[in-house]
């Protein structure tokens, strides 16, 4: 049986429910159940917000393609709640070429491609919003939250930007750490962007695990023909998903969180869990993965 609940629609609104995972049981997951379970796809289809809600430290993964129409984001009956952040906070990256407008409460936001924004729980009224550019897409996160933390826009000069790896080793990179404690304050969500330079094709790597927290993965700046094959699993039991531009996977806490692409792309890493360290993890030793 698969436990995976059938899409919802409410109103501009479409979401289901992905249940956690035990790593004994994943180990004999075939192709399909593996991506029927982690794997996230149409996240941009029309001008309505999709969603997934997963029993992962119940973060939510979402985007939405903006035209003209306004879109606003609500609740719905898995959060039990009468607005989207009455227990929950936000953020919220551009990942689209053009900008677009987040309203939050009587607050306007405008956010430039790669430019983010992060929303404090308890804000009532959240809506999207396409500017005279014309067309983007925004991709969001959202974990549940105990306090409330003021609302920030976090643009490409406010990031703590860190390059790592090295072309000799396939994996030279930019990581813009937008959303975590050194740049603004949260509960326990933390979001970043990490690019791929020409030439290079691993993230991630050495791979290592945190059972403190989970995380998603969202692929994009990836050419239509191209792909990456993203690994997860345990360390001693991996297994991957091949991936195209503009979907995103889940990776449960016992798991790695690793990829190699056909060729260079960016992706967008968004974490919750039991503590906003961003160093805290469980490295391991490319010579022992299996």
């Amino acid at each position: 049986m698969l436990y995976i609940c059938a899409n919802v629609y409410i109103d501009t609104m479409k979401y289901n429910t992905r249940y956690a995972t035990h790593p004994n049981d994943v180990m004999s997951y075939d192709t399909q159940k593996l991506r029927d379970h982690f794997l996230i796809s149409n996240l941009f289809d029309g001008d309505e917000i999709n969603l997934v809600y997963t029993l992962e430290d119940r973060l939510i993964i979402g985007g939405v393609n903006l035209t003209q129409k306004s879109v606003e984001l609500t609740s719905f009956d898995q959060l039990k709640t009468d607005t989207f952040l009455e227990r929950r906070e936000i953020g919220i990256i551009n990942i689209g070429k053009n900008s677009a407008q987040v309203m939050a409460d009587e607050e306007t936001y405008y956010l430039k491609s790669k430019e983010a924004l992060y929303i404090g729980k308890g804000v009532k009224k959240i809506i999207f919003n396409a500017t005279d550019e014309g067309n983007t897409q925004l991709y969001f996160n959202s974990a549940p939250a105990h306090k409330s933390y003021p609302t920030m826009k976090i643009g490409k000069n406010d990031a703590e930007v860190v390059t790592l790896g090295s072309l000799e080793n396939s994996n030279h990179r930019t990581i813009n750490k937008l959303i975590v404690n050194s740049v603004v304050k949260t509960c326990q969500l933390q979001m970043g962007m990490t690019v791929l330079k020409p030439g290079s094709v691993w993230n991630t790597m050495p791979a290592h695990t945190h059972d403190r927290r989970m995380e998603a993965y969202f692929y994009f700046e990836l050419e239509e023909d191209q792909a990456v094959c993203h690994y997860m699993g345990q360390p001693n039991e991996t297994r991957h998903i091949w991936m195209k531009n503009h979907q995103a996977v889940i990776s449960p806490p016992w798991s790695i969180h690793s990829g190699a692409g056909t060729s260079n792309y960016s992706f967008i890493w968004g974490m919750a869990g039991e503590n906003l360290d961003y160093g805290d993890m469980d490295k391991v030793s490319i010579i022992d993965l299996k």
